[in-house]
């Protein structure tokens, strides 16, 4: 994920790109395939369809101080989301130039959780004491990856970690991996024909010993079957806590196939615009489980 134009934005969203690929090792793994298969060149050729991050609905931190970030930088905040099982909310962004990858910020409705699990997430976030988001310089690319590779919080324990799993796989991912990348996405429409769709790209990494989360089956198709959805389940990374290290969820990727809107089907020069665009909940509400327990254990 490279930038012609080193904004801003680019510089953060590369600099977020290259922690990530560093921690995920399935993100190398499929470059070097894709590299190796002649499908692509290099990274930079690998169309980000949208990148995800994590939050907590608490005070001072959520959707509403992490999006500043990339309103600031030209996103447009679009469609909400609302996922009542798993007590989640959510929107995307969109740049008006089409290089930029959509953004899907999440939160989770830390009011919603049992007294137990709320002691336990508060008694990290009431730290934040203000917006950090809000001290920021925005237009300081330095300044804006500092805070999104730090945490904000206390270094969690294991026994709170575990108890926050029992209740919400999410709210544990967060407390230890805080704005850690969630996930990137490649746009598997725009590979060559060999690869092009969802069912083809998906049989090529399961070749190269990709695991897929299976929650919901394999491809999640939207309801109007345009949108099309897939994800590797996150690989385990060593976590130091408290009382020591463990081995727990990190990051995954996600493979996306968006088709043509039928009032286009027969435009011969095919551009983003003319591709099936937002998200689906009901997808989305499947991926969100590539970092739980259930799907990461196959990973063992």
């Amino acid at each position: 994920m490279r930038f012609k134009e080193k904004e801003t934005i680019n510089i953060i969203l590369e600099s977020l790109f290259d922690t990530y690929s560093n921690r995920v090792p399935d993100v190398k793994k499929i470059t070097n395939a894709l590299i190796d298969n002649n499908i692509v060149s290099n990274q930079s050729e690998i169309i980000n369809d949208h990148i995800a991050f994590r939050t907590m609905g608490v005070n001072f931190l959520g959707i509403q101080s992490l999006e500043k970030i990339f309103l600031h930088h030209g996103y447009v905040k679009k469609d909400f989301y609302s996922f009542k099982v798993k007590k989640l909310d959510a929107f995307w962004y969109s740049h008006s130039d089409e290089n930029m990858p959509r953004i899907f910020i999440s939160e989770l409705k830390v009011n919603e959780l049992s007294e137990k699990s709320k002691a336990i997430i508060y008694k990290y976030t009431d730290q934040v004491t203000e917006d950090p988001v809000g001290k920021l310089d925005l237009n300081n690319a330095d300044e804006v990856i500092n805070f999104l590779s730090n945490p904000l919080w206390s270094l969690p324990s294991l026994n709170d970690y575990n108890d926050l799993l029992e209740e919400t796989e999410y709210g544990s991912w967060v407390i230890y991996n805080r704005y850690y990348l969630n996930h990137y996405t490649i746009s598997v429409h725009e590979l060559i024909d060999k690869y092009n769709t969802l069912e083809k790209f998906n049989a090529f990494v399961t070749r190269i010993g990709i695991k897929l989360n299976d929650s919901g089956g394999i491809i999640k198709k939207s309801e109007d079957g345009l949108l099309l959805q897939s994800s590797s389940i996150a690989n385990k990374v060593k976590a130091n806590f408290t009382e020591g290290s463990s081995l727990i969820s990190g990051s995954y990727i996600e493979f996306a196939e968006r088709k043509i809107l039928p009032k286009y089907i027969n435009v011969t020069n095919i551009k983003p615009a003319h591709r099936r665009d937002g998200f689906e909940a009901s997808n989305a509400d499947k991926i969100f489980e590539s970092t739980y327990k259930k799907q990461v254990e196959k990973n063992s």
